[in-house]
């Protein structure tokens, strides 16, 4: 069974610049969510490490495109939230969407439909 999502419009197009390597945080129906460029795509991740609970706004991005959390320094893929340094993790990671008007991210449907 594939995931479904509800989109949520995060900003206008306009309003949609994210700087490469860069890492914002915006709130999505009350929940903090990391936005991220890398290579030209935009990526979005949770606000928290999922060890620790290390603020990952308060990392960086890498040059292969993990997200390091600022506490351990563990390494997440901002693609899909592979724990590339091994302590067996996941970061949750959200789909994104550049539209034409606009940024939208998608959160999993819950099995109950809401």
């Amino acid at each position: 069974m594939s995931k479904q999502y509800n989109w949520h419009r995060l900003t206008d197009a306009d309003d949609a610049v994210v700087a490469e390597q860069a890492i914002v945080v915006h709130e999505v129906k009350g929940k903090r969510i990391c936005f991220s460029r890398f290579q030209g795509q935009l990526y979005a991740f949770a606000h928290k490490c999922p060890h620790a609970g290390g603020l990952m706004s308060e990392g960086f991005i890498d040059a292969q495109g993990n997200v390091v959390c600022p506490l351990h320094r563990y390494k997440f893929s901002i693609r899909n939230g592979y724990n590339s340094s091994g302590e067996g993790f996941y970061l949750r990671t959200y789909p994104v969407e550049q539209r034409e008007d606009g940024i939208y991210v998608g959160m999993e449907k819950s099995w109950l439909g809401f």
